[in-house]
């Protein structure tokens, strides 16, 4: 039904646009978006079931099961950031930091992930969280919902594969993100997953023309994971507290390079 669904959406897109070159364009990208629809569908039915055993956890006072599942439950999120991103209520909802927000940590408005964060690390504590849990689960819920019935634009998925690593370079390197928990390598390695899904399912449409390009790609990416893993511990990584600002200067160079050139990918299949 996904499949269909968008295949017959796309193909009323291409017919509508003006130009020749931009019809065939967006014909060429009909079965990479909606390869990548049947992503992010599963992506969000791994997020809404994940986000209901965190949230079970926290409403139940167990800080030590919901710490755990924090960081793994976040993954699914923001390896589809770019699309979530498309609807900013829930966005601001399910992911704000404290700081975008009036009276930060006190806010009655700072709601989601990173409020729950806080209220498990800082006070080391469910207390006060249910109601945030329940409306965490009903955001999520809706996003699903939302996206379910979304027809994907083509330059926002391919773009999206510069954004995911450009956020993790303009805003995460610095710690910001996972703040009180510290968890911020398991965001930069769904940020990564998310950009290279991205990159694979285009790859057929530039691969003959742009060798050279993908093959610099490809390069940046292994850099980038290779220093990822060097942080690996168990089945996620350690606490980004143990990164030396040498450490993060590293990750960052990577990161600035590969979305460096990513940012291009759009021109190249001729979105822009």
């Amino acid at each position: 039904m996904i499949r269909k669904h968008v295949l017959a959406a796309l193909a009323l897109i291409a017919v509508s646009t003006g130009s020749s070159t931009a019809q065939n364009t967006t014909l060429d990208l009909v079965e990479p978006i909606t390869e990548y629809k049947i992503y992010v569908t599963e992506k969000l039915d791994r997020l809404v079931a994940d986000t209901k055993t965190f949230t079970d956890a926290v409403k139940a006072g167990d800080v030590t099961k919901a710490k755990a599942l924090f960081a793994p439950t976040r993954m699914s999120y923001e390896a589809v950031e770019p699309i979530a991103e498309l609807f900013s209520d829930l966005d601001a909802s399910i992911d704000s930091r404290a700081d975008d927000h009036e009276k930060a940590e006190a806010d009655p408005d700072f709601t989601g992930f990173h409020r729950i964060e806080h209220g498990l690390w800082v006070k080391n504590s469910t207390a006060d969280l249910a109601p945030f849990a329940d409306k965490l689960m009903s955001d999520v819920t809706e996003l699903r919902k939302r996206i379910t019935a979304l027809t994907l634009p083509p330059d926002k998925v391919v773009g999206g594969a510069a954004v995911l690593m450009e956020e993790v370079a303009a805003t995460k390197i610095s710690g910001e993100e996972d703040r009180y928990s510290h968890t911020d390598l398991w965001d930069f390695r769904a940020n990564f997953d998310g950009s290279y899904k991205i990159v694979e399912l285009v790859r057929p449409l530039i691969a003959k023309k742009e060798a050279a390009f993908l093959a610099k790609v490809d390069a940046n990416f292994s850099k980038v994971s290779n220093t990822l893993d060097k942080y690996k511990q168990g089945a996620g990584y350690v606490s980004y507290e143990k990164l030396t600002e040498d450490d993060r200067k590293v990750l960052a160079v990577a990161v600035n390079t590969l979305a460096e050139d990513l940012s291009t990918l759009r021109a190249k299949l001729g979105l822009d």
